[in-house]
């Protein structure tokens, strides 16, 4: 006796996480108009997908199947990586902080700066020397 198998749904999305092992977590993003103002709402569902060999990691576009439960979040399965991440997410944001460190002030606002600070400096010390002054009066 043969067994009928519903058509799968396969699903594709972008990879948010591969930190488990063998568990990729796959963010799904659509679109639906919104009842009352018929606007486009932008709307995301996180799915949890078997990868069993660790193919995948952050950023790649991937397509996932539904199967079995595996177990108590994932139902989905890796079917194939569409497109590979240029970066990961974490390189991309080691490259912003370094371009954000190499942008330097212009060398007059540097000096401007360091004078104002000797200037706070000093500060301190002349109240020092005020309240000497007062002691010598009385």
């Amino acid at each position: 006796m043969e067994r009928k198998t519903q058509a799968r749904r396969t699903i594709q999305g972008v990879v948010i996480s591969d930190k488990n092992d063998k568990t990729i977590v796959v963010e799904v993003a659509t679109h639906r108009r919104h009842p009352i103002y018929g606007k486009r709402v932008k709307y995301s569902k996180k799915y949890y997908a078997h990868d069993e060999n660790n193919e995948a990691k952050n950023g790649d576009a991937v397509t996932i199947m539904e199967t079995r439960r595996l177990s108590a979040t994932k139902r989905f399965r890796l079917v194939s990586i569409d497109k590979k991440a240029e970066l990961s997410i974490k390189e991309a944001e080691a490259e912003l902080k370094e371009e954000i460190l190499e942008v330097k002030l212009p060398e007059a606002e540097e000096s401007q700066v360091v004078e104002v600070k000797a200037e706070e400096a000093e500060k301190p010390a002349a109240k020092k020397e005020k309240i000497a002054d007062k002691k010598e009066e009385e």
